[in-house]
């Protein structure tokens, strides 16, 4: 069925015939994934599974410690809100920016998704959407490990979770509209070193080993991270799930991160339909 016959049909039979591309397109994506679980599974475990390592279980076998500002409260328990939204940016980027390289480039397959029964904007989106559904996933794979592998206690409440799963999907999506970004607007050639010099920064930058809180004593520093977007969605996860931490009103964060996805999505989708017709 082409776009044109679409159109020329009712309204609604033409959004049932969107929807059905739709998600056609992401079972395609989702068959690719599952063919290469392995890889998937190993990029998304490895780094938060040493970061856990190294902080919850080696540093207080030796004696090393952190408090991040709360000298009750374990660094594991700190640690996870930050890693699961480590976990969240660096999966959307990578689910979405590197495929992105290959489609544009070596094997062209981008022009047969785009000849789906859809506009081309909505392919764009459907790559936002489907990096998300990775990040969600990725997000879950990371609590085993903060329960399983620190040495100190891990106090996590889940008490809030409705405002856990919105933080999640919001964050998750702000992550695949960053993914589709970086693929889109820098060139495939340098989409690998957009790892060293955008998502180490913004990791270490982002509120993941401490509460934005705490870098009130460093006023222009606490300032200049507002920009990271990672920022908001620690302490989003760090409301929803260690409450007894310090952490920045529910609207702040909220509100910076639906900005956020508002601003990169269109961004990224305007890149893709940009290098799409060029």
């Amino acid at each position: 069925m082409s776009e044109v016959t679409l159109r020329s049909g009712p309204r609604s039979s033409r959004l049932r015939g969107y929807a059905r591309a739709f998600g056609g397109l992401l079972l395609r994506d989702s068959r690719v994934l599952v063919r290469e679980i392995v890889p998937f599974v190993l990029r998304t475990v490895m780094n938060p599974l040493l970061f856990v390592f190294v902080f919850a279980y080696v540093f207080p076998k030796i004696g090393q410690g952190f408090d991040g500002g709360a000298p009750d409260v374990s660094f594991a328990t700190i640690l996870v809100p930050g890693l699961v939204a480590v976990a969240v940016v660096f999966q959307g980027i990578s689910a979405v920016a590197l495929p992105l390289v290959n489609e544009f480039g070596r094997t062209r397959e981008i022009e047969d998704r785009v000849m789906a029964p859809l506009p081309v904007g909505a392919v764009a989106v459907e790559k936002i959407v489907f990096g998300a559904l990775q990040s969600v996933v990725a997000a879950a794979m990371v609590f085993p490990l903060v329960y399983l592998v620190p040495a100190t206690d891990v106090s996590v409440n889940f008490d809030r979770w409705p405002l856990l799963l919105m933080v999640v999907v919001l964050s998750s999506l702000t992550a695949g509209a960053l993914g589709l970004a970086v693929g889109t607007v820098v060139k495939p050639q340098q989409v690998p070193l957009i790892f060293s010099i955008l998502v180490i920064p913004i990791t270490f930058l982002g509120c993941v080993y401490y509460p934005w809180a705490s870098l009130s004593t460093i006023r222009w520093l606490q300032f200049a991270v507002l920009v990271n977007p990672l920022v908001y969605m620690s302490e989003g996860l760090r409301t929803s799930l260690t409450p007894q931490l310090p952490h920045m009103p529910v609207a702040a964060f909220l509100g910076a991160i639906t900005l956020s996805l508002a601003l990169l999505s269109t961004l990224g989708v305007r890149a893709f339909l940009r290098r799409v017709r060029s």
